[in-house]
């Protein structure tokens, strides 16, 4: 199980460098441009990607906390790939993989239906110009991709949500919902989960409560669906915090300690 870790020096002068050439470029063609420029590194190509001056103002706030040039890196997405993106929220994360993967390639955004009562119309504004994103919702045990169509799945923030029931909707059995992303991988295909941790030995119900999951729960359920476990990342991990806060507690938000493993469907 390997360590991962981005020297964030690197990521500076990689960012600055970018940031040089997108100024050069055509404002029509400056996401394939500098992409182009970044080559096969994964710390450039997240570099490159999170300096495009198309991102909305809010999204680069978030950036600090969430530390999008380090958990795209640790992915590595490249031009052409399709990826599911599972419970895409309003699309943070969306942003950054079209381009990405690019016009050869294609994101399919997902998101549960009952999610729409609080995400409004965040999706539709977010996919405005981004011709590779294609919407769909559904249970997280029903997804809407033929088998072994997709590169990469990802399914970021959002695990503990198989045991949250907004309205009294069930979201989808976790088992199932396992199998599906299974299903949908093509051999060799990477699942990305990233995750809010909760105390050790906590509860699945944990995650309708306090919105965490206990990473020991990720891990069996994915091995138990077939998954072999790639790497594991720690640049989300935080000792201090309190697990016993919820998610969106003023004192923990966007500060939680946060899981980020790399699982790989067998070849």
């Amino acid at each position: 199980m390997g360590r991962f870790k981005i020297i964030d020096v690197a990521l500076i002068g990689a960012m600055a460098a970018l940031l040089a050439a997108c100024a050069q470029s055509a404002p029509e063609d400056a996401p394939e441009s500098v992409l182009a420029a970044a080559g096969d590194d994964p710390a450039a190509r997240a570099a490159a990607v999170l300096a495009l001056p198309s991102r909305p103002v809010e999204d680069h706030i978030d950036d600090e906390l969430r530390k999008p040039a380090n958990v795209l890196a640790y992915m590595d997405v490249r031009p052409g790939m399709k990826i599911f993106e599972m419970e895409a929220g309003g699309g943070y994360y969306t942003e950054l993989l079209s381009p990405l993967v690019g016009p050869t390639g294609e994101v399919v955004m997902h998101n549960p239906e009952p999610f729409d009562a609080f995400l409004g119309d965040a999706v539709t504004k977010r996919v405005d110009g981004l011709d590779n994103v294609r919407i769909t919702k559904s249970n997280f045990d029903d997804l809407d991709v033929e088998d072994g169509s997709m590169d990469m799945v990802t399914w970021i923030l959002g695990p503990h949500d198989l045991y949250y029931t907004p309205g009294g909707a069930e979201l989808g059995d976790d088992e199932t919902a396992f199998a599906e992303i299974m299903r949908i991988l093509k051999p060799g295909g990477d699942f990305i989960v990233l995750d809010h941790a909760a105390t050790p030995g906590s509860p699945r119900s944990t995650g309708g409560t306090v919105h965490r999951i206990d990473p020991a729960l990720v891990l069996e359920m994915a091995t138990e669906a077939g998954f072999k476990l790639a790497g594991e990342s720690d640049v989300l991990r935080n000792p201090d915090d309190n697990y016993d806060a919820n998610i969106f507690e003023p004192e923990v938000r966007r500060k939680t300690d946060r899981f980020l493993y790399k699982f790989k469907k067998p070849e």
